[in-house]
């Protein structure tokens, strides 16, 4: 394989913004796509982000553009629409990409209208592509200002995944490759809704031991739904399982976590919503993974939990009487 230099980057908010940062900061010629013109012109006049990332001044040699054809030029691809846009984004893409061609998915979650994983719905919409999955516990800031941070990449070639985490990846983004793909695709969609419920513990002030137990009930949901899909138990036990959970759970930086504080603390969902431009992908993976995980017959309480108050099935205080109502059982279970 030949030496990856080139790095195409589709999605211009914090996360994508951050991960062209990263990649300039590697050593690679970075062109960033951006569905709107006028984020587009603010990168490549101002060398900043004014609208998704605001506080970072951009490295100069990013270049900004509208025109998906010039990304699909790059030796590589990193694909970081919100995860119910991948399907829009990789038909998009179709016509343009040079088969073979890697393909890195960096979105987090589930298809909502399929309950597909991100993998699924790229070979579905982009077969020629070659992919790859990018997963742990990193916010967009931390990594746009150079700040220490570690993540997995997936890829079923482990020699591809070395060649991309060499290409992406420097001495404060280390990269791990890992041959598990369903497992580091699932940890990064599972914690964003396990985030709304660690939220909600905090917007309740349910206390700091609640949260822990929250936490911890949630990972082991995680590990349940991950065994019946083909997850290796290391793999969620790493970064892109354990990892990001305890990010996100922990800290009100996550827009999971924040916004499920908004609902403990009495706000109605669609406030919320209407009141951010960022995404906030357990919203919409949560329906994807009750569906799954119904459909193998394996209970998810907490995520349950979350699905029904994000639908309006239930209130909060109803769906934390729900949990604490359920009876008493082994820890293994």
């Amino acid at each position: 394989m030949t030496a990856i230099r080139t790095i195409g980057v589709i999605g211009a908010g914090a996360w994508g913004t951050a991960l062209a940062q990263t990649a300039c900061l590697a050593g690679c010629n970075v062109v960033l796509w951006a569905r709107r013109a006028e984020v587009a012109d603010d990168i490549n006049s101002a060398h900043r982000n004014s609208v998704f990332l605001p506080e970072i001044a951009l490295d100069p040699a990013i270049a900004a553009t509208n025109d998906l054809a010039e990304i699909a030029e790059r030796d590589a691809i990193l694909i970081v629409s919100p995860a119910q846009h991948v399907r829009e984004t990789a038909r998009a893409l179709a016509p343009l990409l040079v088969p073979g061609t890697p393909v890195v998915i960096c979105s987090k979650g589930l298809e909502q209208a399929s309950g597909k994983l991100m993998g699924e719905v790229l070979a579905e919409a982009l077969p020629q592509a070659t992919p790859a999955f990018l997963s742990g516990p990193s916010f967009a800031a931390d990594v746009a200002r150079g700040l220490p941070a570690a993540l997995t990449l997936a890829s079923p070639d482990p020699e591809m995944g070395q060649h991309l985490a060499e290409a992406i990846g420097y001495r404060n983004f280390r990269l791990y490759w890992s041959d598990d793909l369903v497992g580091v695709q699932l940890g990064g969609a599972l914690k964003n809704v396990l985030a709304i419920a660690a939220g909600v513990v905090d917007g309740k002030a349910l206390g700091a031991s609640a949260h822990a137990a929250l936490v911890t009930r949630g990972f082991a949901e995680m590990s349940r739904l991950g065994q019946a899909l083909g997850a290796r138990h290391e793999t969620l036990a790493g970064l892109s399982g354990l990892g990001d959970l305890i990010l996100t759970c922990g800290s009100s930086q996550s827009r999971n976590m924040s916004l499920g504080r908004a609902l403990g603390q009495g706000q109605k969902l669609d406030d919320v919503l209407a009141s951010r431009r960022s995404v906030a992908e357990g919203v919409y993976t949560a329906a994807a993974v009750v569906r799954v995980a119904g459909e193998r017959e394996i209970e998810m309480p907490i995520a349950s939990a979350v699905d029904a108050i994000v639908t309006g099935a239930l209130d909060v205080d109803t769906a934390i009487e729900t949990l604490l109502s359920r009876p008493f059982r082994p820890e293994g279970l």
